[in-house]
């Protein structure tokens, strides 16, 4: 269980981008890369995205959270951020894994993009066939 100034850290991993989630008893503010939730994710998809964990344990407002992420783009580093808050909450209180598991937040998404192969434009796709 969390006691009063309680430090929790968690990593969360999408793609490339990497988040490093620190949680600490507070009033409810996100900071990512030293600026507000809002500011630097400019659509809500995302905020909400972030938050989701929270809404899930019903702990809006319990935790501050202070996030450095970098790398990937937006949506995966918002994804990112939500898997290392998710590690986060569980070290601070593993009875929460259940409901977190349940909504599929515990899980990394493991994909990746695939690398490009020599005679070839991208990863799959051939040059045109010419019989002739």
């Amino acid at each position: 269980m969390a006691s009063q100034d309680t430090t929790v850290w968690g990593t969360g991993k999408r793609k490339t981008a990497i988040a490093r989630v620190r949680l600490t008893n507070g009033e409810g503010t996100v900071r990512v890369n030293r600026r507000a939730l809002e500011e630097y994710f400019g659509r809500e998809t995302s905020c909400m995205i972030v938050r989701q964990p929270f809404d899930v344990t019903s702990t809006q407002g319990h935790y501050d959270v202070d996030v450095n992420v970098g790398g990937g783009g937006v949506a995966a580093q918002a994804v990112a951020i939500r898997h290392g808050i998710t590690r986060a909450l569980l070290e601070a209180n593993p009875d929460f894994r259940p409901v977190l598991k349940k909504a599929g937040f515990i899980t990394r998404d493991s994909r990746k993009v695939e690398r490009k192969k020599y005679g070839r434009h991208k990863a799959r796709k051939r040059p045109q066939f010419s019989k002739r």
